[in-house]
């Protein structure tokens, strides 16, 4: 892997760390239009490689957030198992359409939490 691809992956890995510890997002928000835009993944391939980073940022992000007193397991164990339903069906939905559908659809949601932060 040539050095700068490498140190592009570092710099994206560091801004999804950035803002999983600052906001509590990072991985779908950060790391897959980097990925596509600036690393040239397709649309699949950078989801799935986002899952796999985002997995490893959320296990060390709740630890870190558990040292603080800041994690209810609890609640956390009611959304994550409902979620992982959702994944499912996100994934197989996710395989069943155009990759341009989906590029779409994730600037749309973008587009909607920058207004509806804006405007709060």
């Amino acid at each position: 892997m040539p050095a700068s691809r490498t140190l592009k992956l570092a710099a994206t890995g560091t801004l999804a760390g950035l803002y999983s510890g600052l906001f509590g997002v990072g991985g779908g928000t950060v790391i897959v239009p980097l990925l596509v835009l600036w690393l040239a993944y397709g649309e699949r391939e950078a989801t799935g490689t986002s899952l796999a980073a985002i997995a490893v940022i959320a296990a060390i992000a709740t630890l870190v957030q558990g040292a603080y007193g800041n994690v209810v397991v609890s609640k956390g164990l009611l959304v994550g198992g409902p979620a992982v339903l959702g994944v499912l069906a996100g994934t197989w939905l996710q395989q069943r359409i155009r990759t341009e559908t989906i590029g779409l659809l994730f600037a749309l949601l973008l587009f909607a939490v920058a207004i509806d932060l804006i405007v709060s």
